[in-house]
This record gives C-alpha cells, structure tokens and sequence, in this order.
C-alpha cells in the first residue's frame, strides 16, 4: 500500500493547465512606522515671493481675458440687436408704403363722390364751403354755432 500509485483523472474537453502566475518567493513589505511630528518646516521666503508674483500675474491675465472675452461677446449680442432692429425696420417701411397706398386710395375724390351720392347728399352750393387753412375764418362767417340743449334724465 506504500507504494500505490496515484491516478489523476483529466477530462476529455478540459483545457490544460496554467503554470502559476509568479515563481520564486513571494515579495513581502513590512510598515515601518515614521514619526514626522518633530519635523519643522523651513520656509524660503524667496520662493513665496515667486509664487505670490506668479499668483498676480495669473489673476491679471485671467482679468484681461475675460475682459476681452465680455467685450467681444457683448458685440456679437449688439450685433444681433442691430440686426433685429433693421429687419423690424425694413418691415415697418412697407406697412408704412402699404398705409399710404390705402390712404392714397382712401383719399380719391372721386370714390369720396360716388360714396356721398349712394348716401343721398349733394354737391355744396357757393359759400357753403370754408377752407381751414386760412388763419382766420372771414368776417362775416360763421363756423359754429352752440345750441343750448337740456338733458333729463332718470337716473
């Protein structure tokens, strides 16, 4: 019994096996505690000056461009404004066209008579009719005249 043979049994579809990923002796780290506490820090007063020189320089670069930055973007938004504002114009001008054109058409005497005369009324005699240009009316006519009225009412 001793000297019995051990059998391994390897399945038919069963890949080979892998060697082991490292060889050799494993690689073992001990912590070895450090005390820092006792440690001062030396200042250099040459570099804090670099770094506080450094640190202006940067914040007036950053100033610059983001000036520059709100300068340019506030063009473009003009830029669109103006835009805006001259298509809204170009648009008011042909309504404006449009307006005189209706009012052209509105003022025709000619449809201001054919009108009047659907309405029943006649054509002014001489006399009847006063020009409001002249600064003052003539000396014998009378513009308008107030009639006393009375109002009555239930309320």
């Amino acid at each position: 019994m001793a000297a019995a043979a051990i059998q391994t049994f390897v399945y038919p579809n069963a890949a080979p096996r892998r060697p082991p990923c490292w060889t050799g002796t494993p690689e073992i780290y001990f912590t070895k505690s450090i005390d820092n506490s006792r440690l001062v820090k030396v200042e250099d007063p040459r570099r804090t000056r670099e770094m506080r020189q450094f640190g202006i320089a940067l914040a007036c670069l950053f100033l610059f461009v983001m000036a520059y930055a709100f300068q340019h973007f506030r063009a473009i938004e003009y830029g669109y404004k103006i835009e805006a504002l001259k298509s809204r114009r170009d648009s008011l001008v042909e309504m404006n066209r449009g307006l005189r054109l209706e009012e052209a058409s509105l003022r025709d005497p000619e449809r201001i008579d054919r009108m009047a005369r659907e309405l029943g009324l006649q054509s002014p005699q001489a006399g009847q009719v006063i020009e409001m240009n002249t600064a003052l009316p003539e000396a014998g006519a009378q513009v308008a005249t107030l009639i006393p009225t009375a109002v009555v009412s239930n309320r």
